[in-house]
C-alpha cells in the first residue's frame, strides 16, 4: 500500500479564499481505484468548492468494500508555512470522537464491567445525585440524560486548562442543575460524553485514553488517531483555523480539549475514520470490533422505560441517515469540521475532514460524494 495521496496546493486570494491552481504530489492509489476514477473526479468537484469557499485545508478517504479506494488531500495543513495536507494530516475531528468513545463503552459493557442502566454514581459516586432524575449511560449515550451542553455564550467550548484527569474535568458541569428529567427528550450534550468517559475509566480502573488506545485504536490499527494533546509534538497536525467576522481567515484561539476528549478531542485522518467504520461493521474479511447485537443496540435509537422508542435518528453514539441506510457522525470543532459516514449494506465509507470551523458547510451538497460510489460499485 503505498503512502501518500494527490497534494492539492492552493494559493490566497484577496478574499482570503484560494485560487483554483494545484499542485500534483505524490498519489496515493489505494484499492482498485480504476473502477472509480469517474466518481472520484466528481467528488473533486465538490472538494474544489470547499476550497473556493475559502477553506485553508480538506481531506477525504472512501472506502469500498473493506479497503480504501480514495484517500487524497487539498490545500494547506498549515498556511504560513505552506505545508500541504497530506492523506496523512491529523484533523480535529470534533464530535465524531463521540462515536470512538461509544465503542470503548461498548467494549467494556461486552466485557461485563458496565450496566447501562445502572445509575452513574455506581462506578463516580463523587459524581452529585441530580433532583431531576437518574443518570445512566444509555441515557447519556442517547443524549437523553439531561445534561446541558455548552454553555450558550460558548465559553466552555474555549477551555484552556489542561486537566490531567477526565474525572477533574467534569468540575466544569458536575454542579450544574439537569437541564430536564432524565428521558424527557433528545438534547444534544458533549459534556454528557465527558461524563461517560469518566464513568467508563472509574469502572474499568484504566485512563481513559488508555481504554481508547487499547479497546478501539490499536485493535482497528488507526495509528493515525490520538488525543489532541496540546503539549504534545504531534506529527502531521493540521493548523486549526477559523474566521473573522469579516470572513477573513486567522489562527483559532487556543483551546486545550483535555477537558473534552470523549465528547469531541480527537484527532484522526480521513483513512483512519474509514479504517474505524469497516472495524465497527465487519468489512473487509475482518470481524466486526463488537457482536452484531451491540452493534445494533449502539445502531437503534433506544426505548424509554415506558416502553416508547426514542424520537430522534441517533442511538447511542451514533446518527443515522436516509431512513438507516447510513450510519455515523458529524464532528464541529474550534479549528475543525469533520463528516464521517458508513454504509453498511454497500460497504461504503467515506471521511471528510478540515481545519476550519464550519467549513464543510461551504458545500451543502457535499453529502452527494457519499452516492457517486454507491452508484460507481453498481449499487
Amino acid at each position: 500500500m503505498l503512502k501518500l495521496g494527490l497534494l492539492w496546493l492552493c494559493l490566497f486570494s484577496a478574499n482570503s479564499g484560494f485560487t483554483n491552481t494545484p499542485f500534483e504530489g505524490r498519489f496515493d492509489q489505494l484499492g482498485s481505484a480504476s473502477a472509480y476514477q469517474p466518481a472520484i473526479e466528481r467528488a473533486r468537484e465538490y472538494i474544489q468548492v470547499l476550497l473556493d469557499s475559502g477553506a485553508p485545508g480538506v481531506s477525504i478517504a472512501v472506502g469500498v468494500g473493506g479497503e480504501i479506494v480514495w484517500a487524497q488531500g487539498f490545500g494547506y495543513a498549515d498556511i504560513e508555512n505552506q505545508v500541504p495536507v497530506t492523506s496523512l494530516t491529523k484533523f480535529r475531528v470534533g464530535s465524531v470522537s463521540k462515536s470512538m468513545t461509544s465503542i470503548a463503552m461498548a467494549r467494556l459493557y461486552e466485557q461485563g464491567k458496565l450496566d447501562l442502566d445502572a445509575p452513574i454514581q455506581k462506578y463516580l459516586p463523587q459524581f452529585p445525585i441530580k433532583e431531576a432524575g437518574i443518570v445512566t449511560l444509555r441515557l447519556l449515550a442517547s443524549h437523553r440524560a439531561g445534561v446541558r451542553h455548552y454553555r450558550i455564550d460558548g465559553s466552555d467550548n474555549f477551555v484552556t486548562t489542561h486537566y490531567d484527569d477526565v474525572v477533574d474535568a467534569l468540575e466544569i458541569f458536575s454542579a450544574d442543575l439537569l437541564m430536564l428529567r432524565p428521558e424527557e427528550r433528545f438534547s444534544y450534550s458533549s459534556q454528557g460524553y465527558n461524563l461517560i468517559s469518566a464513568v467508563i475509566q472509574e469502572a474499568s480502573g484504566r485512563k481513559f485514553l488508555e481504554i481508547m488506545r487499547n479497546e478501539v485504536w490499536a485493535p482497528l490499527n488507526l495509528t493515525e488517531t490520538v488525543a489532541d494533546h496540546t503539549d504534545y509534538v504531534i506529527q502531521n497536525r493540521a493548523a486549526p483555523y477559523t474566521r473573522r467576522a469579516s470572513g477573513q481567515i486567522r489562527n483559532a484561539p487556543f483551546v486545550d480539549n483535555s477537558y473534552k476528549w470523549a465528547g469531541g478531542g480527537f484527532l484522526s485522518t480521513p483513512s483512519d475514520l474509514v479504517r474505524f467504520g469497516f472495524g465497527v461493521f465487519g468489512e473487509g474479511g475482518r470481524d466486526s470490533i463488537v457482536s452484531p447485537q451491540t452493534l445494533e443496540l449502539l445502531l437503534t435509537p433506544p426505548t424509554m422505560s415506558d416502553g416508547v422508542v426514542a424520537d430522534q435518528p441517533y442511538g447511542l453514539g451514533w446518527f443515522s441517515y436516509d431512513e438507516r441506510s447510513w450510519f455515523g457522525h458529524g464532528g464541529g470543532s474550534v479549528g475543525g469540521n469533520t463528516l464521517f459516514q458508513v454504509h453498511p449494506d454497500q460497504a461504503v465509507v467515506v471521511a471528510i475532514a478540515c481545519n476550519l470551523s464550519g467549513c464543510l458547510a461551504g458545500n451543502p451538497k457535499l453529502g452527494e460524494i457519499r452516492t457517486l460510489f454507491l452508484r460507481a460499485g453498481g449499487n
